[in-house]
């Protein structure tokens, strides 16, 4: 999952942007609003588990970034991407930040509203496997969802392109 944000030249943001990671679920809900109300175009774009398993994380991440970027209403001026160059957008201006979404604003804002997207789909996926336990844990590698693992196995839901046995 990816996010772009395009916001006016003049947006004063609102305290409290952040890694989307490192925020409360409350408050990055409150921000995700926030933010959508003061950009000029926001969207997510997605990589499927299918992508994932098949061109790993890294490929999968930046196919998420292109389809967010294409899904704005307004073609960007400029691209802040979270440590990714994007070949098929060298005609535009842009710049890959390290670890963006702890320091650049606007990266921060794009992952809060990929965050809660995420968030928001992963709730629907816990009514249809309710053993792993989605609605907490997100599909992040908590001890229960671990345990939920071992337990059931894979759900074709999940990635299988990393080494599972580091995993478990």
């Amino acid at each position: 999952m990816a996010g772009a944000v395009i916001f006016p030249p003049t947006v004063k943001l609102p305290k409290g942007i952040a890694d989307s990671k490192l925020l409360k679920p409350k408050l990055r809900e409150e921000l995700s609003l926030i933010i959508q109300d003061l950009s000029l175009f926001w969207a997510v774009g997605e990589a499927s588990v299918e992508e994932i398993n098949k061109v790993g994380i890294g490929k999968a991440t930046q196919i998420a970034f292109k389809r967010a970027v294409k899904a704005l209403s307004s073609s960007p001026d400029f691209l802040l991407i979270d440590a990714f160059y994007i070949d098929e957008f060298a005609k535009q201006v842009q710049r890959p930040v390290k670890n963006g979404d702890k320091i650049c604003a606007s990266i921060s804002a794009a992952s809060i509203i990929a965050k809660v997207y995420r968030d928001g789909l992963m709730r629907g996926l816990s009514k249809k496997y309710p053993e792993y336990g989605f609605f907490e844990n997100k599909g992040y590698g908590t001890k229960f969802h671990r345990e939920a693992i071992k337990k059931h196995g894979l759900s074709r839901i999940h990635r299988t392109s990393f080494d599972l046995g580091k995993f478990l």
